[in-house]
């Protein structure tokens, strides 16, 4: 199986005593979007990502610093460099050596600036998400800028994998670079649903933590099958066979 989640707001640039590292397989376009984004000034970052003047001056400084090659004296793994609610289950710090070459195996992850990744690819602090609409030669946001370079990527990595399963832990804006009709292996959607008064909804804080403990409950188990997955049991969630499909799994709780 080949896992997809979301990036995270939230970084950690702390340094890392994990040797360990990859070259990100998208540097070249990272560099075109970054000399885009060194064109607009605070304000116009401010509007075009709806942040603070705080997290526009932070984010210009961080494209302005953006230099390559990566090491490890500028950049980070990006498995560990990730913090907030998703990598709050992943819980990365707990992997030993063989467990963080499984995850590069089989876990990617969708990003704004840098496309694919893969769980130990260096890489430089940023704040891009997939949903900008970030004018460039090949349109009007992100979306028309990967184009189908992430699918096509994702197809190779599925093929080197030898995986029958695509894993989607992904939210809809980070899944949305990806063609589903044009990826080579069978799609699964997981859904993460807390049950209040009868009814089950699902409930963005709790999903996103749940995500990344299924992340964690597949790399831990080694698991290659999407059937074994109805055996995750993190966090009180049991597989709900009711509210799912053969495609869409829903754990509730």
């Amino acid at each position: 199986m080949l896992l997809l989640i979301s990036p995270a707001k939230t970084l950690d640039f702390d340094k890392t005593d994990l040797e360990k590292k990859t070259k990100l397989r998208f540097l070249p376009e990272s560099q075109e979007l970054i000399d885009i984004l060194k064109k607009k000034s605070t304000s116009d970052l401010k509007k075009l990502m709806k942040i603070s003047d705080n997290i526009a001056i932070l984010n210009m400084e961080r494209y302005h610093s953006f230099k390559t090659p990566f090491s490890l004296k500028n950049a980070k793994q990006a498995i560990l460099a990730f913090k907030g609610d998703v990598y709050t289950g992943l819980d990365s710090d707990s992997f030993d050596e063989a467990d963080l070459e499984f995850a590069q195996g089989h876990l990617r992850i969708l990003s704004g600036l840098y496309g694919l990744i893969r769980p130990l690819d260096l890489m430089q602090p940023y704040r891009l998400e997939m949903g900008t609409k970030l004018q460039n030669d090949s349109g009007k946001n992100l979306y028309q800028f990967w184009g189908s370079k992430i699918t096509n990527t994702i197809n190779k990595d599925v093929k080197k994998a030898k995986a029958k399963a695509i894993i989607n832990l992904a939210s809809k804006e980070y899944f949305s670079a990806v063609q589903p009709k044009s990826l080579q292996a069978d799609l699964y959607n997981i859904h993460f649903k807390e049950e209040k008064n009868g009814e089950f909804k699902i409930v963005a804080f709790f999903a996103k933590k749940a995500r990344g403990m299924m992340c964690h409950y597949i790399i831990k188990n080694k698991l290659t099958e999407p059937e074994h997955l109805i055996g995750f049991d993190y966090g009180r969630y049991t597989y709900n066979e009711k509210l799912s499909s053969k495609r869409d799994l829903v754990f509730t709780r």
